[in-house]
């Protein structure tokens, strides 16, 4: 390393961390004496944390600096993320402002008031039972916070709203300059995180992933359709026919329902109400649907009945499911496979599927051709990293088996990772064949993995850094001395990983839902669509307030009573038929332009079943309803978390209600603008 003492070199080489530390303050405090001179401009520090190990120096280390200050009141500090990759990177920004970049290893350096040379801050302990909640019920733990006996008021001048107010616009225009994206910025993007219910990320303790889908996003066409391919297989061997059959996934989406009884496939909002439906492969007309189920709600408590497709995992389950409905209905099937109505058809492809998983021949296949199955994702293993680093504990709770679990984490993962790291060492725990969702139910033995060959025996209680099969998630608690919302579940099954962990653990949740990226694109390309089609409904609308109101004037007139008003009592009774007339036309017309519109609105996702997140014009369908009731947060992908940080505080966004009349105004309002 090279030497020397001047403000644009590097400092030298020390014998220890407290002779840096002095020396750096020294160079510190000569810039502050500089700036003293009559400078009143706003200077800036920015931190830049280091992975590198060998830097040759246990301490700071400056580049390339004008002017380096200590903290003052107008100096605007900034933690910058640290880069993800074992490179010296630079630090790309136009701002001239900045004054001193500031790199240092955060091992070394474990606290901000080394700076100040006094403990300035403390993190609210993760592990105390005495913890406090803030305005809006949320734990506080890992919050940072001043020391006891500091003056926090000392620095701030003026009405606290205008202080704020400058320091946002001041931390807004620095973000911009640096090409960091605020957290309001991220969330409108296909690649946000949207909140359900408001969570103070700091005061989570351990994140537990699921891996399938989670973890590891699969090409849903290579994936499901050998799935499907392996389930036609075992059909055809049951003796059902199969020939002319291809795996078709734009026929179903996540969140339709399979109705066993009936072999239909149906969307239902958040109400339970069938908004469409399909029978076989054919898709049902709306007077169809309303016959069929204008009396009947979706119920998904009646497992026997209904069957929610949770997962893409469902897909390849549903579309050999509704192609073989109509080999049913067509009378292809052969009798002697003996009286099948729609219930036992199911019941015949859902054994087929599961054989072709448990089997193994699908797992084999995948784990010899990872790459043809698995989209790499290479941000991911580094969101997880951040997280690890900013002291959550990261635990991998999945259904897989070790070895197949062990060869995928290896594939997505390792490349990915700094300084030689392996999966494994990113996880404080990791749990194989946990047997969801019973793990978050009930208690199952546990078993110790020893060897990489994946030889087992058994173990009564869970440590930290092990590697197990089976158990329950009270012995997660146990063992890392955590519970209840200090656990977040990040999960892609909204039964399975989302809803029993709440349910039964309080345990704080996320859900993947990767085709949230593609429906986000939809909305916005289907806008114009949807501007006609509501701009023809208000339409109607008037036009239909307008044909009440004289409809009514005309049947208190049969009876001998004046009208609503002194104009309607005084149309004759020719003016009043013509006008009704009229009136009524236009709204027929306008239904014949409205209804097509309306079927086709959502295309741009899915030509059938629309989008994901709506069901009908203005509603929620059943899968959004599911999502807001169990998932805290939910995003597309995992790697998202590496657009925020470990120490976000995600809010829930104001829900508006049929009565509030500001929330309309406001909404009109931007409308308009």
């Amino acid at each position: 390393m090279e030497e020397g003492g001047g403000v644009g070199g590097k400092l030298s080489h020390v014998g220890d961390v407290q002779r840096e530390k002095v020396g750096f303050e020294k160079e510190m405090s000569r810039g502050r004496d500089e700036i003293s001179g009559g400078r009143d401009d706003r200077k800036r520090v920015l931190f830049e944390t280091m992975r590198e190990s060998d830097l040759g120096l246990r301490g700071f280390e400056t580049i390339g600096t004008r002017n380096p200050i200590l903290l003052r009141p107008n100096l605007l500090l900034l933690l910058i993320p640290p880069p993800h990759n074992t490179n010296n990177r630079k630090l790309k920004t136009s701002n001239t402002n900045i004054d001193l970049i500031i790199r240092y290893h955060p091992q070394m350096i474990p606290r901000c008031s080394s700076l100040a040379g006094g403990d300035v801050f403390s993190v609210t302990s993760s592990s105390s039972s005495k913890h406090d909640v803030d305005y809006l019920g949320q734990s506080t733990k890992g919050d940072l916070l001043l020391n006891s006996g500091i003056d926090g008021q000392a620095s701030l001048e003026g009405p606290i709203e205008e202080v704020a107010r400058m320091e946002a616009q001041e931390a807004e225009d620095l973000l911009n300059d640096l090409g960091i994206s605020s957290p309001f910025s991220s969330r409108n993007s296909p690649r946000g995180i949207f909140c359900s219910r408001t969570l103070n990320f700091r005061s989570i303790s351990a994140i537990g992933y699921d891996m399938d889908y989670t973890l590891m996003h699969y090409n849903v066409m290579a994936w499901e359709g050998r799935a499907y391919d392996y389930c036609m297989d075992n059909l055809k061997n049951m003796g059902f026919p199969v020939g002319g059959l291809a795996f078709d996934p734009d026929l179903v989406i996540r969140g339709l329902v399979i109705h066993k009884e009936k072999g239909n496939l149906v969307k239902a909002d958040r109400f339970g109400y069938v908004k469409r439906a399909m029978h076989g492969t054919r898709m049902l007309s709306n007077r169809a649907v309303s016959e069929m189920y204008g009396r009947e709600l979706v119920d998904l408590r009646k497992e026997n009945r209904w069957e929610f497709l949770n997962t893409l995992f469902s897909v390849s389950e549903a579309v050999a499911y509704m192609q073989m409905v109509d080999k049913l209905d067509e009378g292809a099937i052969d009798p002697d496979l003996g009286p099948l109505d729609y219930k036992g058809l199911y019941k015949a492809v859902r054994k087929a599927l599961f054989r072709a998983h448990v089997e193994g021949q699908l797992k084999n296949e995948i784990m010899s051709k990872p790459e043809q199955f698995v989209e790499p994702d290479p941000e991911l293993p580094l969101a997880l990293l951040d997280q690890k680093e900013a002291g959550k504990r990261l635990l991998l709770i999945t259904n897989s088996d070790y070895h197949y679990t062990d060869k995928m984490m290896q594939h997505s993962f390792d490349r990915f990772l700094p300084n030689e790291m392996g999966w494994r060492d990113l996880f404080d725990m990791v749990i194989v064949s946990a047997r969801k969702p019973e793990f978050f139910q009930m208690s199952h033995p546990m078993y110790e993995v020893v060897t990489g060959e994946g030889l087992m025996r058994p173990c009564f209680k869970a440590h930290p850094g092990g590697l197990y099969s089976g158990g329950s998630a009270q012995m997660v608690e146990n063992s890392l001395n955590l519970h209840g919302d200090e656990i977040l579940y990040v999960g892609d099954h909204i039964y399975t990983d989302v809803s029993q962990s709440k349910v039964h653990l309080r345990w704080r949740t996320a859900l993947i839902c990767r085709e949230l990226e593609e429906e986000y694109s939809a909305l916005i390309r289907g806008r114009g669509h949807r501007a006609t089609l509501v701009e023809l409904i208000n339409q109607k609308e008037v036009v239909g307030d307008l044909f009440n109101q004289l409809r009514l004037a005309l049947q208190r007139r049969t009876k001998g009573r004046p009208a609503q008003t002194l104009a309607a009592t005084n149309m004759d009774d020719q003016e009043l038929t013509e006008s009704i007339q009229r009136l009524l036309i236009v709204m027929q017309r306008l239904d014949q332009k409205i209804a097509p519109l309306l079927e086709t609105d959502g295309e741009h996702f899915n030509r059938r079943w629309g989008f994901l997140s709506r069901a009908g014009l203005w509603d929620k369908s059943h899968l959004m309803r599911q999502i807001e009731k169990y998932a805290d947060i939910y995003t597309s992908r995992v790697s998202n978390f590496l657009h925020y940080t470990p120490f976000m505080y995600f809010r829930s966004q104001e829900q508006t209600l049929a009565h509030d009349s500001y929330s309309y105004q406001h909404s009109e309002r931007n409308n308009s603008a």
